[in-house]
């Protein structure tokens, strides 16, 4: 048996000028102030698209019993013997309730797919 003992040999890599950047999902994970930074403006992004669907919907559905109340014609109206007020706001609501369903979601999911590749998320 020999007394040598293994030299010892340093590997580096050549030194670059840049300094590594974090990325976002890492100052996300971190919690820090960039990744809050953008944790907020997702989060800004659905509740403004909320916000505007219920106004669509304030506008659009909200607004029927006050035209019934100022129309007194159509308040009146029949249609097969059952009062069109009743008829609107019995059936005719669920097509503009389900548009402005499907629109929201597709909506935030368009957001957040955007904001999954702003992360670097998508990249796989």
């Amino acid at each position: 048996m020999s007394d040598e003992r293994p030299v010892r040999v340093r590997v580096t890599g050549p030194r670059t000028g840049h300094v590594r950047r974090a990325s976002i999902a890492s100052e996300i994970d971190a919690q820090s102030v960039v990744g809050e930074i953008y944790m907020r403006s997702l989060i800004r992004s659905q509740l403004k698209l909320a916000l505007g669907v219920v106004l669509l919907l304030a506008l659009s559905v909200g607004s029927l019993p006050l035209l019934f109340e100022l129309s007194p014609a159509v308040r009146r109206a029949h249609l097969l013997g059952v009062p069109v007020p009743w008829l609107v706001l019995g059936i005719g609501v669920y097509p503009v309730l389900i548009a402005l369903a499907w629109f929201y979601v597709r909506r935030a999911e368009r957001n957040e797919a955007a904001f999954n590749d702003m992360v670097g998320g998508g990249r796989e």
